[in-house]
């Protein structure tokens, strides 16, 4: 199985190319992105030594699914799927700020109110709660979004008051936030699964605010099953997900949590190949639908050039 961890295109009309953690953005004539969804994975904020494959399809088809089924709630980015592992859309000034939504206290924030925290980003949290419980309704909880190393909490009035975004723009993507995730866990419930919390991410072009990026993955979203989770909860037991969390805690088994002085494990043959078919089996319970495997008889990256040529070409 090949994985695409690096890309270094040259598209028609291309001005530049933003390498992030995982995917990698082409500007068209400062008119059009094309998004890469690489085999890369991170976590910690760390991009791991080795590629999964079929990760960047399963994410990129994932997202694209989602964008469509959402398109009646918020005018999203995207126009086309040229390549199972691209997506080509609208080139927008992305807001500097990520739309974390929780229904429920878990991961990073169930961390931070075992320490003691009652408020996060601004938003008090009732007392007595326990791990993997149901917020009376669910919390948004924004990071400022960093080039490089972590993003950090932030509260809604921090945001308006630095001028990050303005207030309109905010109360709008905040709106926005809600909706989807509502769509997005009735789109859950209809597959057996909680949406237990997600992030989106919004930019503004001639005025208007559009979704951008990705949503609803594994990548950027947390899973439960929804067969057992009372159980599970009641028994203070851990839940079964449908996330890449099981690659967070296996590093963490591993100990290793991306701080400093710490080596990531190794990554064998045999561990690469089980989160390929982690991958894929996120993408068969959050889309309901069996993942075909894109042929992978030419090299990735001379598919995903010709391809993405062709359809810029015919724009």
């Amino acid at each position: 199985m090949k994985a695409l961890t690096q890309t270094n295109f040259n598209f028609p009309g291309q001005k530049s190319v933003y390498h992030g953690k995982v995917r990698d953005v082409y500007d068209i004539n400062d008119d059009l992105l094309v998004m890469v969804a690489t085999d890369r994975i991170s976590a910690f904020d760390v991009i791991l030594p080795k590629g999964i494959p079929f990760k960047g399809q399963v994410l990129n088809q994932i997202a694209a699914k989602f964008l469509d089924a959402t398109s009646d709630i918020v005018p999203n980015w995207k126009l086309a799927t040229p390549d199972p592992m691209v997506t080509v859309g609208i080139k927008c000034e992305g807001f500097r700020v990520e739309m974390i939504i929780r229904g429920y206290l878990t991961g990073s924030a169930w961390r931070e109110y075992q320490k003691g925290c009652r408020e996060l980003c601004g938003v008090k949290l009732p007392e007595g709660m326990k791990e993997n419980q149901k917020f009376p309704t669910p919390i948004i909880t924004p990071t400022t979004k960093a080039d490089a190393g972590h993003d950090e909490n932030i509260s809604k009035e921090e945001i308006i008051a630095q001028g990050i975004v303005s207030k309109e723009d905010y109360e709008l993507m905040e709106k926005y936030t809600y909706a989807l995730f509502e769509r997005g866990s009735e789109m859950a419930a209809q597959k057996g699964l909680i949406l237990v919390d997600t992030k989106y991410e919004f930019g503004k072009k001639d005025g208007k605010v559009y979704l951008i990026d990705e949503i609803h993955t594994p990548d950027s979203s947390r899973y439960f099953y929804a067969e057992g989770y009372q159980e599970k909860f009641e028994k203070g037991e851990p839940q079964k997900q449908l996330s890449k969390e099981f690659v967070r805690q296996w590093l963490i088994d591993h100990d290793f949590m991306g701080q400093a002085g710490q080596t990531v494990p190794e990554m064998t043959d045999e561990y690469v190949a089980s989160v390929s078919d982690r991958y894929i089996e996120l993408y068969e319970g959050i889309v309901g639908e069996k993942f075909c495997k894109a042929e992978q008889n030419e090299d990735l990256a001379t598919r995903i050039e010709k391809n993405v040529t062709e359809y810029l070409k015919s724009k």
